[in-house]
């Protein structure tokens, strides 16, 4: 019997995530004033990120599994400002402290500077609801 591939991996995840939180950014800074809309964009981009940190355990699980630990060690570092900020900004959406969810923002949009969202991109609009599963 062969081996089963599983072409939906947690980088392919992550790399999702992140096109998806930087659209998500873009919509944000294009809001005026903050409505449902701009509720749904933060708690999206929250979500996206504790989602993100989630991805990264287990890529380094694989590693660790070959005694990679060094290896293991520097990609959670890299992506250790992921869960940090996420929590941050659940927590800002979740008081609807709009300063502290703008600065946060920023925080994400430079740790995410580097990647390039083509403008016919296939992603949709993934933050639709997500205030409603924020607040459950």
């Amino acid at each position: 019997m062969s081996r089963v591939i599983n072409p939906e991996g947690a980088g392919k995840e992550r790399n999702r995530l992140v096109k998806s939180i930087v659209l998500a950014i873009r919509e944000l800074m294009c809001q005026s004033e903050p409505d449902e809309a701009s509720r749904d964009l933060a708690a999206y981009i929250a979500l996206a990120l504790l989602q993100i940190s989630e991805t990264v355990e287990a890529s380094v699980g694989a590693w660790e599994k070959r005694d990679y630990w060094v290896k293991a060690d520097r990609f959670r570092m890299e992506w250790a400002w992921a869960e940090r900020l996420g929590k941050q900004m659940r927590d800002a959406v979740l008081n609807e402290d709009w300063a502290t969810i703008a600065l946060t923002v920023s925080q994400v949009g430079s740790k995410l500077s580097h990647v390039d969202v083509p403008v016919r991109h296939r992603l949709g609009k993934p933050w639709v609801g997500a205030w409603g599963q924020l607040s459950k």
